[in-house]
């Protein structure tokens, strides 16, 4: 059996909509990032990969109307050339309503890439549209932002694409406040509340889970040790026997009162311990801090 080709993702969509959102967040992931790539270098791009160090196993680049130079609606054509050198090239677009695209930039402030043509911002919003519409047409997956905030975002691009699309059985570990509710898709839940709480040590308390202190804190705990191997156990037992199932990916979460200390370093210290078991397609998402 051939090994699985490495994987390009070309984020796209409009300007506002969450492109650098879901860039950072596979970059996170361990992709290797590129954002405002004109489209024509995209199987340049590629190719430089190979002749270095070869290709990455994941790689996504940000592809949308900044481009000036390209004509989008040749996408098709770029994506063949790169995907002929070895990759599997696939387009993830995003979206929202032109009301939201106009509060956000009412929020930030910031300058649409159209407003140098000395258009409106709504006239700027609907010329974006019809440019990148061949972008669109060619997505592999839409998703919509226009009610999502900045984690719902997050989490839909970790476990609707990055994790989804990957092979075998992915694994996400995700930490939350129980004070804000158990996350709905979550398959196994631990409660660590039982657990002796860093909030409590003052030079602790404005630090989370995934700093140094608060490590360091939790590992001398002889119960929080022994809570974490009794899960460690649990998880190495039942999680090889879902590869057969049909799901793609599993979401192991952790919660504590705040979703801060315990409950980010327990998602941290298990998904370390599932890569160093062997498991590849492994993530993390800190609902309450990310």
């Amino acid at each position: 059996m051939s090994a699985p080709r490495p994987t390009l993702v070309i984020v796209s969509g409009l300007s506002g909509s969450g492109k650098s959102v879901a860039l950072k967040t596979f970059e996170d992931l361990d992709y290797y990032c590129v954002d405002n790539l004109p489209l024509e270098l995209l199987p340049s791009f590629v190719a430089s990969l190979v002749r270095e160090d070869g290709l990455p196993e994941r790689m996504a680049v940000g592809i949308d109307v900044r481009s000036r130079s390209a004509d989008l609606g040749e996408l098709a054509e770029w994506r063949a050339a790169a995907e002929s050198l070895g990759v599997d090239a696939r387009l993830l677009f995003f979206e929202a309503e032109d009301h939201i695209l106009l509060r956000r930039y009412a929020d930030t402030r910031r300058r649409h890439p159209l407003s140098r043509l000395g258009l409106s911002l709504p006239e700027a919003i609907a010329r974006e549209r019809q440019i990148i519409a061949p972008l669109r047409s060619e997505a592999d997956a839409v998703i919509d932002t226009s009610h999502l905030n900045v984690h719902q975002l997050r989490r839909q691009v970790i476990t609707g694409f990055a994790l989804e699309h990957s092979p075998g059985l992915s694994l996400l570990f995700e930490s939350f406040a129980y004070k804000r509710g158990v996350p709905e898709e979550a398959d196994f839940v631990f409660d660590a509340r039982v657990l002796p709480n860093p909030h409590w040590e003052p030079e602790l308390r404005p630090l989370t889970g995934r700093d140094q202190r608060v490590r360091d804190y939790l590992d001398g705990q002889p119960e929080v040790d022994a809570y974490a191997r009794q899960v460690a156990d649990f998880l190495d037992t039942w999680l090889p026997r879902l590869r057969n199932d049909t799901r793609a990916y599993v979401t192991v979460a952790f919660g504590c009162t705040g979703g801060k200390h315990r409950s980010v370093y327990l998602a941290e210290r298990l998904a370390a311990h599932a890569r160093a078991q062997g498991w590849s397609e492994v993530a993390t998402y800190h609902r309450e801090q990310d």
